[in-house]
């Protein structure tokens, strides 16, 4: 289990047209991700995922060039087994052997952002080789499974009033008991957003569980108008109400609704959840692995989830490896009760890799495969790689 080779490939496909939607990121036609491959002596190859955005369009040069030009060197030679000292390694980089020594952090300026995301890949791509060594799915080395099947929300609704509750009866009509809906910035007004969840409560009845997802575009007044609009709603969340650099402004937001307040696919390490749980910023916590460390920090929000009692909820918004890491995450974390699953356009989901991703009447079973259950389709990995020069 000696590291031979990482590679990092950014790779970027189109969105069928017809499969297109706008949101406050524009008009996505495009998906991006950056696949990681971690490869041992033996030639045992492990696969994750790197992500330059939450949604679906980023440059992901950077990415690739941290993974390549610092992290790799790191990391050849290396057991791969030993996955918590990687990641204390990588994120303390030359002062590594002090806080593994003295038992506490002694962190890399480039302790948020995309060195991050860098180190989520590698992280997330380890564990899916060691499961696949060990022959278990990665849920069960963090665990084993806390329930055996687990209810999917359909992740989605951009359309307007007049048509927000035909487009989200689409996805009640394939099994989801729940679904999300966007709204924020992109409606232009807060009445609009409003309106859009009125509209969409009156044509899904009382019983499926609606989300809104602001993306973070709300100021705190807008936001808190939003909730008292949407108050009789039954929202089962109201997610990102403003953007992450104002963890105070959520907390304010919290404050003045009983509507559930999630965030977290933002943040980076488990230091940024503990500072939204302090400040009594969230009652939903959303991680998202290919972001905030990887597969490790991940289930380190999850203890911190179950410790404050509050909510573990995925973010799963990117191709099939993250997706995969969230469902590994969310089974093996008493905390979480339910799954993202993506209704936009991607390909990254669907013709990235070998398998097909099962939902069954809106619901995901426990993995049973080794690792993370996935492999790439190398075909699809040649036609869409970007030349990072």
């Amino acid at each position: 289990m000696i590291i031979r080779d990482i590679e990092a490939i950014w790779l970027r496909s189109p969105i069928p047209e017809e499969k297109q939607h706008v949101s406050d990121f524009g008009k996505l036609t495009h998906f991006d991700m950056t696949l990681v491959v971690v490869t041992t002596e033996g030639g045992m190859q492990g696969f994750g995922e790197a992500k330059a955005a939450v949604g679906s369009a980023g440059i992901c040069a950077a990415i690739v060039s941290c993974i390549e030009n610092e992290l790799k060197p790191a990391l050849i030679g290396k057991d791969a087994r030993n996955i918590t000292r990687i990641w204390e390694e990588l994120y303390n980089g030359p002062r590594g052997h002090y806080a593994l020594a003295r038992g506490r952090k002694f962190p890399i300026l480039g302790r948020r952002g995309l060195t991050i995301s860098a180190i989520s890949g590698v992280d997330t791509a380890l564990w899916d080789l060691k499961g696949k060594a060990l022959g278990v799915p990665v849920m069960e080395l963090l665990g084993g499974a806390c329930r055996d099947t687990m209810p999917a929300y359909a992740s989605g609704g951009w359309a307007d009033a007049d048509n927000i509750g035909e487009q989200l009866n689409g996805y009640v009509s394939k099994g989801f008991g729940g679904v999300k809906m966007r709204v924020g910035v992109m409606d232009g007004t807060v009445a609009s957003s409003v309106a859009r969840v009125k509209a969409a409560r009156e044509a899904l009845g009382p019983e499926i569980k609606i989300m809104a997802d602001a993306h973070g575009t709300y100021s705190v007044p807008e936001a808190k108008q939003f909730c008292r609009g949407v108050e009789d709603c039954s929202l089962y969340w109201f997610e990102e109400p403003v953007n992450s650099d104002n963890p105070a402004g959520t907390a304010e937001v919290r404050s003045a609704t009983s509507i559930p307040i999630a965030a977290g696919e933002s943040e980076f390490t488990c230091f940024d959840i503990r500072d939204l749980i302090e400040l009594r910023a969230v009652d939903v916590v959303q991680p998202d692995a290919a972001i905030i460390g990887g597969i490790s920090e991940a289930m380190r929000v999850g203890h911190l989830a179950q410790a404050w009692q509050l909510e573990l909820a995925p973010h799963c918004w990117g191709s099939a490896f993250s997706f995969m890491a969230g469902v590994n995450i969310a089974f093996a974390s008493p905390s979480a009760t339910i799954i993202e699953f993506s209704l936009g356009g991607n390909p990254m989901m669907y013709e990235l890799v070998n398998e097909t991703i099962q939902v069954e009447n809106g619901m995901i079973h426990a993995p049973k495969e080794p690792g993370l259950g996935l492999s790439p389709n190398w075909d699809f990995v040649k036609e869409f790689r970007q030349n990072v020069g």
